[in-house]
């Protein structure tokens, strides 16, 4: 169905519908289109909350697999504010728990209701580059995230993501059937960590550049080569 035609449609629903009617259609354009490949979920199966997971960032479509992945977990989603902006991809998030946070600045507010919800022994998924990467390679991680995990101790679960981008093109962004297509979609769990204790001698910044490295080279090991970017 086109874009603009399921979005008049999803918009004239009352919300509880409209958010039933998405999911149905994001399920049946992941099995369409996506070859699925999941690998390592035998390594989280069973394993209570708190826990963050963490991802690299390729597509707008990431959010919308791993919600489907991540079912038995239930987590909440941590997503940047501009995607309510778009009316399509607002009806495709309807049927997943976020939290909005505001980019590129200390959201406070947003940062309070993680860390209440990890404290309570919810799950929550935050994609630590902040953005999609336009290149397909990761960026440099957002240090925010440092300070959701230091203050909940949840455990800490690296996925790596591969294929989206080409799934649902960045250049694209929105989830009309006309914007799939047909792709080979990798999704690798990898162990359970927690962040590093801190050395005697390092200081605040050496400590969260050091944690923030080991962080994201968890995900960067889950990924070919060509996907680790600035963490080869």
């Amino acid at each position: 169905m086109k874009r603009d035609i399921l979005t008049k449609i999803l918009n004239k629903l009352p919300e509880s519908l409209s958010g039933k009617l998405a999911r149905s259609y994001v399920k049946t354009s992941i099995k369409k289109y996506a070859n699925m490949k999941v690998e390592g979920y035998e390594k989280i199966k069973g394993i209570k909350g708190p826990i963050i997971f963490i991802c690299n960032h390729l597509s707008n479509a990431d959010g919308l697999i791993l919600n489907e992945l991540l079912k038995d977990f239930d987590p909440t989603f941590i997503a940047g504010v501009k995607l309510s902006n778009n009316d399509f991809t607002k009806n495709g998030f309807k049927f997943i728990k976020t939290i909005a946070i505001k980019p590129n600045s200390a959201d406070k507010d947003a940062i309070s209701k993680i860390v209440k919800k990890l404290r309570a022994g919810e799950n929550i998924m935050i994609f630590p580059e902040g953005t999609r990467s336009r290149s397909g390679s990761m960026i440099e991680g957002k240090k925010g995230f440092l300070l959701m995990a230091k203050l909940s101790k949840a455990k800490i679960i690296p996925i790596g993501l591969a294929g989206t981008e080409e799934f649902l093109p960045i250049n694209d962004g929105d989830m009309g059937e006309e914007n799939f297509q047909t792709a080979q979609v990798t999704v690798r769990f990898g162990e359970p960590i927690y962040l590093p204790e801190k050395l005697k001698e390092e200081d605040k910044n050496e400590y969260n550049e050091r944690a923030m490295l080991e962080v994201m080279k968890s995900i960067a090991a889950l990924l070919p080569e060509k996907y680790r970017g600035v963490y080869k």
